[in-house]
């Protein structure tokens, strides 16, 4: 069958991720979350295409199956689960561990297998499954961006597929008998060049789409376990589960020397020199973060979504909300006058001129943040999705936040991260704040900056030490 996306010569991973997401959204080929940018494709056909995971022969063999978490992948894990096997999940970006096994009511009927296999249900119905635990993993479904009928695979550029498999192999949890399949739409079969394809890539078995069951014969290898050096001491502070493993391999005599680059977008595709690092003091994680995402960017052979910028930190000068306009001119009303700006050490080292305010800063709207959500979370959450913003002000008192980008595309592409960004297991509502709805003069604004906000309109600088105040 030809393909319905042509791939030319010379392409990068990212230029076949972009045609896919692309030619989805031009289609109009996805449902739920949208745009499909940045993410495994939730694409119209997903339940006509997983169910054929209970129909392959290899199917009836397994007792424990692996299913990542991705929306479009739902229909699989109801197929685990109604066949009565044993169905386990990878956690959320690995942070809490490798994976969770899922255990339905007692007699659970159809609708409740259902509410299982959804990404909630994953959340309640499951237990934590830890290292020592004897696992045998006989058939691994994962999503893809893109996949070739000779079984090569891209994922959405995190790595995360791929290094939940070393992970397993390392613990002994999969061997070269564990089958690997992958369910896509028909448009996400394309050529994938070999030469892209690395030692630790993943690549599958058997492609399932709503019309075909492809099996690929793929004669490359599995990767065999983690490859150490393509690792850093960043990403183990992000995975803890990896430190663990670590220690495992080195008392067994193993070579577990990590690599001195920074992680690329592709978490083990590539390394890199680190960037040297800023004169302002790096006191914190996230400056060392945003250092080794400028090194990505110069570094990588493939270009990077969303990469970020780092332009002068600035004051925005004016919210979008008029809720905050009142709680400014209330403030200006206390004390009768405008509030005196702060001295760099009484708001956290952030310095503001307002020489430096970009005319076009852009801000964010976030809507339904959970009550009880730290600030510090809500950080987390947008360094994952590598969309933090020059600034960020936090009325968590308000369930809202604000985050400013130096200029509308900027804030677009943030725009396109946050879709479907859910907190705590509550979605978040992303979009541009009020005043940027508008049409605005162009050229800098006469204002005064607005002054440092204090109570419950905190101003947070996302690349500083992070001041959370208790409601």
């Amino acid at each position: 069958m030809e393909p319905l996306v042509k791939i030319n010569p010379g392409v990068t991973k990212w230029d076949i991720r972009q045609m896919i997401w692309d030619y989805i959204e031009d289609k109009n080929l996805a449902n739920f979350p949208r745009p499909v940018h940045n993410r495994i494709p939730n694409f119209k056909g997903a339940f006509t295409a997983c169910p054929k995971v209970s129909e392959l022969e290899v199917f009836t063999q397994t007792t424990e199956v692996k299913v990542d978490p991705d929306k479009p992948l739902e229909g699989a894990r109801l197929a685990v689960l109604q066949a009565h096997k044993t169905l386990l999940v990878p956690t959320p970006r690995l942070r809490s561990g490798l994976f969770n096994k899922i255990v339905p009511p007692q007699g659970a009927n159809k609708e409740q297998l259902r509410a299982c296999a959804s990404s909630q249900g994953v959340k309640e119905f499951s237990v934590p499954i830890g290292l020592d635990a004897k696992v045998k993993v006989d058939l691994v479904v994962v999503g893809s961006v893109a996949v070739s009928e000779k079984g090569f695979r891209i994922g959405k550029g995190e790595g995360f597929a791929d290094l939940e498999y070393a992970m397993m192999a390392s613990m002994g949890a999969v061997d070269e008998s564990t089958v690997v399949v992958t369910v896509v739409h028909d448009c996400q079969v394309v050529d994938i060049p070999e030469e892209l394809m690395e030692k630790h890539d993943l690549t599958v078995d058997y492609i399932l789409t709503p019309s075909r069951v492809i099996k690929t014969n793929c004669p490359s290898p599995k990767p065999q376990g983690i490859i150490w050096t393509k690792l850093d001491t960043e990403k183990l502070e992000k995975i803890p589960i990896l430190k663990k493993l670590l220690a495992q391999e080195e008392l067994a005599g193993k070579d577990v020397t990590l690599g001195a680059g920074p992680p690329s977008a592709e978490p083990l595709s590539q390394t890199g020199a680190p960037k040297k690092q800023s004169r302002r003091k790096p006191r914190q994680k996230a400056a060392r973060q945003d250092a080794q995402e400028e090194s990505k960017e110069e570094k990588s052979g493939e270009p990077q979504p969303n990469a970020r910028q780092r332009p002068a930190r600035v004051r925005k000068e004016s919210r979008g909300s008029e809720g905050e306009a009142t709680e400014s001119r209330r403030r200006k009303g206390q004390s009768g006058r405008n509030i005196k700006e702060k001295s760099p050490e009484e708001i956290g080292g952030e310095v503001v001129t307002q020489s430096k305010i970009p005319p076009s800063v852009t801000t964010v709207y976030l809507g339904g943040i959970p009550t009880g959500l730290r600030v510090s979370e809500l950080k987390t959450s947008l360094r994952e999705r590598e969309v933090a913003p020059l600034r960020l002000t936090w009325q968590g008192a308000q369930h809202r936040a604000f985050l400013d980008y130096s200029n509308p595309e900027a804030a677009e592409k943030a725009l396109e991260a946050l879709q479907g960004l859910s907190l705590n297991g509550h979605s978040v509502q992303a979009e541009l704040a009020k005043s940027q709805r508008r049409s605005k003069r162009p050229g800098p604004s006469n204002k005064k900056p607005r002054p440092a906000p204090t109570s419950d309109a905190e101003a947070v600088d996302s690349k500083s030490e992070v001041h959370e105040q208790t409601e």
